[in-house]
C-alpha cells in the first residue's frame, strides 16, 4: 500500500471478547507508530541525498521481497488471476498516490502532510457515489464538506504560507481513495494476498524506470535506513491487518488519527519541526468528519444486514 492506511469496509464482525478489543487497540497503536517511523525513514533517506523516486522504488522492491515467502508458501497459487488489466490499473493509481505522498513527506512538515492526508475518507465518499453508485445522504455530504473546511483551516489560503507542495498530500489522498475503490472491485474475485502481490509486481519495475534517471548507490547508513523503511512498512501493514481482523472498522477508525500526534512527536524529536497553530484545529475538524463518515457507514451496513 501507499503510506496510507487502507480503507476497509465497516461491515465486519464485531469483536465481543474484551481481550480481542484490547489486542485490536494495541495493534492499531503499533500500526500508527510504525507508520510514523516509516515516514521518518523517508525523510532521513531524502536528507541523505537519495532522490524521492529512488526511495519509492526501494520501498516497492523491499515490499515485493517480503511477499516472496508467502508466494512460495502458497506454491504460487497466490499468483493466479484472470484480471491482470484490473491489477495494472489499481497499481498505477497506488503508485501515483505513493509518489505524491513521498514527495509531500520530503517537502512539507510531517505533521502537516499527515493532517492533510486524512482527507482520504472524504474523497472515498465522493468516489463511492460517483463510481460505485452508492447512495450518499445529506449527513455524509455535510460531513464531507466539513472535512474540506478543516483542510482550508490547515492550508490557511488567506495567509502567505500556502505553497504548491501543500496540495501533494491531498492529491495523494485522492489517488488513495481511487485505489481503494479499485481494490473493492478486485476483492470480489481476488484474495487480499493476490491484490498486494500484483500491486508490488507492477509497481516495482514501473518505479524503477524514473529511479534510473536519478540513480545513485546509497552508502551503508542509507541502506540501513531503506531496510528499516521496508521493515516498518511491512510491520505497520501486518499490525493494521490484524487490528481489522479483531474489531470493527468503525471502532478502529478514530484510533487511526493517533498517527498525527505520533508523527508530530517524531518530527519534533528528529527534525525539530514545530506544528503551526492552525494545524491542530484543522486536523480536529478533518478527523471529526472522517470519524462521522466511518460511524455512519457502520450504521448503514448494520441496517442493511437486518432481516426485512
Amino acid at each position: 500500500m501507499t503510506a496510507q492506511s487502507p480503507h476497509i469496509s465497516a461491515a465486519q464482525p464485531a469483536a465481543t471478547d474484551s481481550s480481542a478489543i484490547l489486542q485490536a487497540v494495541a495493534c492499531m497503536a503499533a500500526a500508527c507508530c510504525f507508520f510514523g517511523l516509516m515516514n521518518a525513514c523517508v525523510r532521513l533517506a531524502g536528507n541523505a541525498g537519495l532522490d524521492t523516486m529512488q526511495i519509492v522504488f526501494f520501498r516497492n522492491f523491499f515490499a515485493l521481497a517480503a511477499m516472496l515467502p508467502w508466494l512460495m508458501a502458497t506454491r504460487f497459487d497466490g499468483a493466479r488471476t484472470a484480471r491482470l488489466a484490473a491489477h495494472a490499473r489499481r497499481s498505477i493509481l497506488g503508485l501515483t498516490a505513493m509518489v505524491m505522498w513521498f514527495f509531500s513527506v520530503a517537502l512539507l512538515p510531517l505533521s502537516e502532510a499527515t493532517a492533510l492526508n486524512f482527507t482520504f475518507p472524504l474523497f472515498g465518499t465522493i468516489l463511492a457515489a460517483a463510481i460505485l453508485k452508492e447512495r450518499v445522504r445529506v449527513r455524509r455530504w455535510s460531513a464531507t464538506l466539513a472535512g474540506f473546511l478543516g483542510v482550508l483551516i490547515v492550508l490557511q489560503p488567506w495567509g502567505a504560507s500556502l505553497s504548491w507542495p501543500s496540495f501533494l498530500p491531498i492529491g495523494a489522498a485522492f489517488f488513495m481513495a481511487c485505489s481503494a475503490i479499485a481494490v473493492k472491485q478486485l476483492s470480489a474475485t481476488e484474495s487480499p494476498g493476490t491484490v498486494v502481490l500484483y500491486m508490488n509486481l507492477f509497481m516495482t519495475p514501473i518505479s524503477l524506470i524514473p529511479a534510473l534517471f536519478v540513480w545513485q548507490w546509497p552508502d551503508w547508513q542509507t541502506w540501513l535506513v531503506l531496510l528499516a523503511l521496508g521493515s516498518f512498512a511491512a510491520i505497520s501493514h501486518l499490525a493494521l491487518t490484524r487490528a481489522y481482523a479483531l474489531a470493527e472498522a468503525s471502532f478502529l477508525q478514530p484510533l487511526d488519527y493517533l498517527r498525527l500526534p505520533i508523527v508530530a512527536g517524531l518530527a519534533y524529536l528528529l527534525f525539530g519541526e514545530v506544528p503551526s497553530d492552525w494545524l491542530w484545529p484543522g486536523a480536529a475538524v478533518i478527523a471529526g468528519a472522517g470519524i462521522y463518515i466511518a460511524r455512519r457507514e457502520a450504521q448503514l451496513a448494520k441496517a442493511s444486514r437486518r432481516p426485512a
